[in-house]
């Protein structure tokens, strides 16, 4: 359709016409992953537009130098770009290039640390989105570029808003298919967070198809995203043939592969991978997620000191931002690493301010998870009744979520507790030979009258030795006793 346009306008001497088919020709080979062409159909857009007049085409092809610039790590520039394709945009009343503009000066304000105006210009972008302002393809080129962004700085709550958002106005343009596949793994990571793996899965398996044909850059993430929802099913074998083919696409398989591995019960396997892992990412938006990952491994490892590290470069990271969601990671494992520590009333304070964040967020899993390092702690201080009411609290959301794994562990845990908190059973030695006779008579139902001439000591002596009896299993009463003694098979 856009060759056929060109040569039309080229045909009929409109130059300018014949510039912008091209460019959007070229655009859309760029975005099928047919490189090759679109840098021709580039190259004949720039040779058009630098025979004539400034025109709307000439704003256009601001827009790929101005991520050459992002890519160069040259933000300014790239502001200095989007602000004269803004002036062109003005100039020619056109909403999709002021879109563009708008959106690389926003991409640019992330670059150089301003996130207060970077997400203010995105706000106002995706305005233009959802009140349709702008047309399909650049509808949803914005919406992947600003949820990509939003995800990448942690910020879940605006990218789930704006997705809500253009939700509703995709249903009255039913013909409209904004989401690429790298969008729709983003769309499977909210889903996740909010608890819906059903539906996440059923996303990231959608985006895997999307990408697979030609295989594009994104397709290890989604892998990735698949591999992720296995695990935290306890779908293990599934989750490590995904991780394998993320890492055959680009992906790193980490922090899931480590944490796969400690769900396996490979703790050294486990520790040794995330080590190398935060060694090989010394920076980058997936430090976070490896930083976390590495708190609640080295502590299983009893590495405590790897832990405390961790714990205090995530609790840096999340200072120096404005997201919620890095303050509850921080605030998590900062808790945790100060229960392994000793240090019980540190942690239930950290892991309180976790919990309120993730709870008010709606992220059912980190809320659980909060949940049980908060029941450990509680009960290290000796406080059994808000122990117990945070680990069933844990366990019904695990079990809500189909989180397989997370609810057998505590679900061991719970039974460990239990099993401690029970008085331990007597030996038999510990009753004396005439106790245990005189048990064996209570249990067959017989007074104390009737055990002392079966035994032919005084009732007296037979009621001494109820009393040691009773102390001993722990009981007050003859009922108890035998159910006791029976229950323990102490007769």
């Amino acid at each position: 359709m856009w060759s056929e346009a060109h040569h039309r306008h080229a045909d009929a001497g409109d130059r300018a016409e014949a510039a912008l088919c091209s460019f959007w020709l070229a655009f859309l080979l760029m975005m099928r992953g047919q490189i090759a062409q679109a840098g021709a159909w580039l190259a004949r857009t720039e040779s058009i537009v630098a025979s004539i007049e400034p025109c709307r085409a000439r704003g256009y092809l601001l827009v790929p130098a101005l991520l050459r610039a992002l890519d160069a790590g040259e933000p300014e520039v790239a502001r200095s770009l989007a602000a004269e394709a803004a002036s062109l945009a003005e100039s020619f009343t056109d909403p999709d290039l002021a879109a563009f503009a708008r959106l690389g000066d926003a991409q640019a304000l992330i670059a150089m640390g301003n996130m207060g105006a970077a997400t203010a210009a995105f706000d106002s972008v995706m305005l233009m989105v959802s009140t349709g302002e702008v047309g399909p393809v650049v509808a949803g080129v914005v919406y992947c570029a600003v949820i990509l962004e939003c995800m990448q700085v942690f910020d879940l709550t605006r990218a789930a808003e704006w997705t809500d958002a253009l939700y509703g106005w995709c249903e009255d343009q039913p013909d409209l298919v904004p989401y690429r596949g790298q969008c729709l793994v983003h769309r499977s990571q909210l889903q996740q967070a909010a608890g819906d793996w059903s539906t996440a899965f059923t996303t990231a398996m959608a985006a895997c198809s999307r990408l697979a044909d030609p295989p594009h850059p994104a397709l290890g993430l989604a892998r990735y995203q698949q591999a992720e929802l296995h695990r935290l099913r306890g779908d293990y074998s599934d989750a490590a043939a995904a991780y394998a083919q993320a890492g055959a696409h680009g992906q790193d398989p980490m922090p899931g592969l480590a944490l796969l591995e400690l769900a396996r019960g490979d703790v050294d396997a486990a520790a040794a991978g995330i080590r190398r892992a935060l060694g090989s990412a010394t920076t980058g938006v997936s430090r976070p997620a490896l930083l976390a990952a590495a708190v609640d491994i080295l502590r299983e490892a009893r590495d405590t000191a790897g832990a405390r590290a961790a714990a205090d470069e995530l609790r840096a990271l999340a200072d120096a931002s404005t997201s919620e969601v890095l303050r509850a990671m921080a605030d998590q494992a900062g808790g945790a690493v100060l229960l392994s520590e000793g240090d019980p009333g540190g942690g239930l304070k950290s892991l309180r301010a976790a919990h309120t964040t993730w709870t008010r967020l709606k992220m059912p899993l980190e809320t659980a998870r909060t949940s049980a390092l908060l029941g450990l702690g509680c009960l290290s201080v000796g406080d059994r009744s808000s122990a117990a009411m945070e680990l069933d609290n844990a366990a019904s959301i695990f079990d809500a979520l189909g989180a397989v794994p997370d609810a057998d562990r505590l679900g061991r845990l719970q039974q460990t507790i239990e099993e401690r908190s029970r008085p331990a059973a007597p030996d038999k030695s510990e009753l004396t030979s005439r106790e245990i006779e005189v048990l064996v008579h209570v249990a067959a139902g017989r007074t104390n009258r009737e055990i002392a001439a079966a035994l032919t000591i005084s009732q007296h002596t037979v009621g001494r030795h109820l009393e040691n009896i009773f102390v001993k299993l722990g009981v007050n009463s003859r009922a108890a006793a035998t159910a006791y003694a029976y229950e323990h098979r102490l007769l």
